[in-house]
C-alpha cells in the first residue's frame, strides 16, 4: 500500500517540477522587461521596405522539418503598418501572406492576418518584440489551429532574430527561427 502512495507523490513532484521549469525557465517564461537595455526596436523603423528572411522550421523531434527564404515588403502609415511577405520553402511550395499591424503609443502591438484567429496581441520594449496570437494551417498541412509565442529580437547591426514556438495544447509541436534584414541595395535595383 505504501509503494502506490510513493509513486503517485513521485509523479505530482516530477509534474510540478516540469510546471515550474515551463513558467520560470522557459523561452515563453520570457518578458519584454528582459530586454530593457540596448537600442530600441522601433517596428517602424527596423521593420519598413524591402527585406529578405532566411530561416528553418524545426519539428516536435527538433529535427529541422523545412527551410525557407522569403522577400517582405512592409509600409507604414503612422502607427498602422502592412508586411506583405512572399516565402519560398526548400520543398519548393511558395506561400504568400500580409500582417495588418497596429502599435500603441504604450508599446502594445496589434497583429491580424487572414490564417490568424483573432488578433494577435504583443508589446515591445527595449531591443524586443513579443507576440501572441493563434494561427490555423492549411488544410494541407491539417488545418491544426496552433497558440503561438513570438520574439523578435533587434541584433547590433540591425537585423532582426525572429524566434517562434508553435503549441497544440500547450506542447510544442514547432519551432521557427529566422534573420531579417533590409534587403540590398543591388538586389533591390535588379528587382526594379
Amino acid at each position: 500500500m505504501d509503494a502506490p502512495v510513493w509513486i503517485l507523490a513521485g509523479i505530482l513532484v516530477a509534474l510540478l517540477l516540469v510546471w515550474i521549469r515551463q513558467r520560470f525557465a522557459s523561452f515563453v517564461a520570457q518578458s519584454p522587461e528582459d530586454y530593457e537595455t540596448g537600442e530600441p526596436f522601433d517596428l517602424r523603423t527596423h521593420l519598413s521596405g524591402p527585406m529578405v528572411c532566411d530561416g528553418v522550421i524545426y519539428g516536435p523531434t527538433g529535427r529541422v522539418a523545412s527551410r525557407f527564404s522569403a522577400e517582405f515588403d512592409i509600409h507604414w502609415d503612422g502607427n498602422r503598418g502592412v508586411m506583405a511577405e512572399h516565402f519560398r520553402y526548400d520543398s519548393g511550395t511558395e506561400q504568400q501572406r500580409e500582417w495588418r499591424l497596429e502599435l500603441g503609443n504604450d508599446g502594445t502591438v496589434r497583429a491580424e492576418a487572414d490564417d490568424v484567429v483573432g488578433t494577435g496581441i504583443g508589446r515591445q520594449h527595449g531591443s524586443a518584440l513579443h507576440l501572441k496570437y493563434r494561427i490555423r494551417l492549411t488544410e494541407d498541412a491539417g488545418g491544426h489551429v496552433l497558440s503561438v509565442t513570438d520574439w523578435m529580437y533587434l541584433a547590433p547591426d540591425g537585423a532582426v532574430v525572429n524566434r517562434s514556438q508553435f503549441r497544440k495544447f500547450g506542447i510544442k509541436v514547432a519551432e521557427l527561427v529566422a534573420v531579417m534584414r533590409p534587403k540590398p541595395q543591388e538586389a533591390r535595383d535588379r528587382a526594379a
